[in-house]
């Protein structure tokens, strides 16, 4: 099996490297920035599940390098799914690999079986608490480090089980669905209630918790994309939305979501693949998702992350932000 990582992030990286300590064949397609720092760094996953490091991980920076792929795992934010990766990914399939994205969202489901054919595309997503430090090490501080994939053709099948067969030799869970595009909406659906209020807001979610009327939007998001889903032919049913509310129930008070931290640091949101995704979908469909709607509208103008930069700016005596938020700018 071989093993194409595009997107060697905090997720990329961190399943990569498991797979290249189980002994599997692994390389990772990466930019000139992050192939530098691999290159000066290695690969070190500092985990609760136990450390691993790659001295020397295997870099491309184009597919042409590659001489055949059975997988791509790719592990990119959704802004990075251009005309460019579509290319890559296309080189790659006609080699012969098949594609496991793990964004999170539904939309790019489509898009990439659009570019690629339907049968080069599995479902799969992620539970799993990690981040880059400084170093561009990985660090994994939950016990949580799942990968729950599954086929959306009949052709798939077997290849799936071959994957499960495969990844049950690493230091994962690894999980094959037979259902993967319900997993998909159900980790979507809390997605877009838990980042959308916490990014929207600016709080985190023991202060939600604490104001009901705040709570009460976050649950109006979990029922809205239920009837979403239920247009799509999606069985989310009202156990599956009162089982994302306990979940959130069970959150530290200090908890709070991805796309919220990214707004804070001033870096680019998926607002548009997750809220905007759903909007276009009941577009579709004809339907009214009001909160969805009123939250979009709330993050839309921080999608770049230079209105928060300037805002920081704004109210910080510090040189390098406002140096880094004139530079974007200037870029734009």
């Amino acid at each position: 099996m071989k093993i194409i990582i595009v997107g060697a992030g905090a997720l990329g990286a961190y399943f990569g490297a498991r797979w290249h300590e189980a002994g599997l064949d692994v390389q990772f397609l990466v930019r000139n920035q992050r192939a530098e720092q691999l290159k000066e760094n290695g690969l070190l996953v500092q985990s609760t599940q136990g450390d691993y490091k790659i001295s020397q991980p295997i870099l491309v920076k184009t597919a042409d390098e590659i001489d055949r792929a059975d997988l791509v795992f790719l592990a990119v934010k959704s802004y990075h799914l251009n005309d460019d990766l579509f290319s890559t990914l296309q080189t790659l399939v006609r080699k012969g690999a098949k594609v496991l994205p793990i964004l999170n969202g539904i939309t790019h489901i489509d898009a990439l079986r659009d570019k690629l054919g339907e049968e080069a595309v599995l479902g799969g997503l992620s539970h799993i608490i990690s981040t880059l430090n400084e170093r561009g090490h990985v660090v994994h501080s939950s016990e949580q480090h799942d990968l729950t994939f599954g086929p959306l053709h009949s052709s798939q099948v077997e290849f799936c089980e071959q994957l499960h067969h495969t990844f049950e030799k690493a230091n994962m869970n690894s999980l094959v669905s037979d259902d993967v595009l319900l997993k998909l909406w159900l980790k979507y659906t809390f997605i877009n209630a838990f980042s959308g209020v916490t990014t929207a807001s600016d709080l985190l979610i023991g202060e939600i918790r604490d104001t009901e009327a705040t709570f009460e939007l976050a649950q109006e998001v979990l029922n809205e994309m239920k009837e979403l889903a239920n247009a799509y032919d999606i069985r989310l049913t009202e156990e599956h939305i009162e089982n994302a509310v306990v979940q959130i129930h069970r959150f530290p008070n200090d908890a709070t979501s991805s796309m919220h931290r990214d707004k804070q640091k001033g870096l680019p949101l998926e607002v548009e693949h997750l809220l905007g995704g759903a909007l276009n979908l009941a577009k579709e469909k004809e339907l009214k998702l009001p909160s969805i709607r009123a939250l979009y509208a709330l993050i839309k103008p921080y999608e770049t992350g230079k209105k928060q930069l300037d805002r920081i700016a704004l109210k910080s005596n510090s040189k390098e932000v406002r140096d880094i938020s004139e530079k974007l700018k200037r870029i734009e």
